[in-house]
C-alpha cells in the first residue's frame, strides 16, 4: 500500500484533511454520519493548526529524548553524525543539489560543534527521487564549500531514521568509534536516539534550537500555517516512533 502511498499521507494533520473530505462526500449519502465525520476531522485540523497547540506537541517530542534512560559512554566520541532532512533540487539540468532549511540548520550545529571539538564530521543520508545527488552528497558539499568544514565519511544508502544509523554504525565501527555526537533537531532526536542506540552506538545529542516559541497573545490560539508544520511534525516523530518500536 505504501508503495503508492506516502506515508506522510496518513500522518495528521494531512489525514484530517482526507477525513474531512470523506465526510463531506459521505454526507451525500448518509447526512447525519458524513457531517460528524467532517466536523470532527475539522476541528482536529483546527487544534492542530493553532500555535499553542503545535508548541505543546514539539515541547512534548522534545521532552521524549530528555526523558530516554541512558547509559554512560564507554569511551570518548569519535566523530561527529549529522542526519539529512530535505533538499532543494537544482533548477538547472545536471546541477547541483542544495540542503533544505532544516538541513541547513543541522549542518550549522554540525560546524559549530566541529570547530568546538576538532571531531571528523559524518553526514547520512541516501538518494531521494530526482535529487542528483545523495543527501549526505548534498550535505558534505555545503559544509566543505559554505561552511569551511572538512567532511571525513559519507553515508549514502540510507532512506530513513532507522537506516542511517544502521549504515553509519557499520562504517564508523570499522574506524572503532562506538561514540558519537548526534546532530539533528530537537523534535527528531528521541527517534535519532533510539535508532543509533540499537544500531551499537552511544550517541551524545546535540539538537539544532527550536524555531518556535510561544506569544502569549490571542493570536496562539488562532490558525497558523506555521503552527500546522510544527504539529505535523511532531505527529509524525511520535508516530514513527511508536512504529520503530513495533517494526524494529
Amino acid at each position: 500500500m505504501l508503495n503508492w502511498i506516502s506515508y506522510s499521507s496518513l500522518v495528521p494533520p494531512n489525514m484530517f484533511i482526507l477525513l474531512a473530505m470523506i465526510g463531506v462526500l459521505c454526507a451525500w449519502w448518509w447526512r447525519r454520519a458524513g457531517l460528524i465525520l467532517a466536523t470532527a476531522a475539522m476541528a482536529c485540523l483546527y487544534i492542530a493548526s493553532m500555535p499553542l497547540a503545535s508548541f505543546w506537541l514539539v515541547d512534548a517530542a522534545e521532552r521524549l529524548a530528555d526523558a530516554m534512560p541512558r547509559l554512560p559512554a564507554s569511551a570518548p566520541p569519535g566523530a561527529i553524525i549529522v542526519l539529512a532532512a530535505e533538499f532543494r533540487a537544482s533548477n538547472v539540468p545536471g546541477g547541483k543539489d542544495l540542503p533544505g532549511p532544516l538541513t541547513l540548520e543541522r549542518l550549522a550545529e554540525a560546524a559549530r560543534e566541529q570547530r568546538r571539538t576538532g571531531l571528523p564530521i559524518l553526514t547520512s543520508g541516501g538518494w531521494l527521487p530526482y535529487s542528483n545527488d545523495s543527501l549526505a552528497g548534498t550535505m558534505a558539499r555545503s559544509l566543505e564549500d559554505d561552511f569551511r568544514v572538512p567532511i571525513k565519511w559519507r553515508e549514502e544508502r540510507s532512506r530513513t531514521t532507522y537506516e542511517n544509523a544502521v549504515f553509519t554504525a557499520k562504517l564508523l565501527k570499522a574506524d572503532n568509534v562506538t561514540t558519537i555526537v548526534l546532530v539533528t533537531q530537537a523534535w527528531h532526536m528521541r527517534r535519532a536516539l533510539w535508532s543509533f542506540e540499537r544500531a551499537g552506538l552511544h550517541a551524545i545529542p546535540y539538537p539544532a534550537p527550536l524555531t518556535y516559541d510561544e506569544t502569549g497573545r490571542i493570536d496562539d490560539y488562532l490558525p497558523s500555517i506555521s503552527a500546522l508544520e510544527q504539529s505535523y511534525r511532531a505527529l509524525h516523530e511520535a508516530i514513527g516512533l511508536a512504529y520503530y518500536r513495533l517494526r524494529y
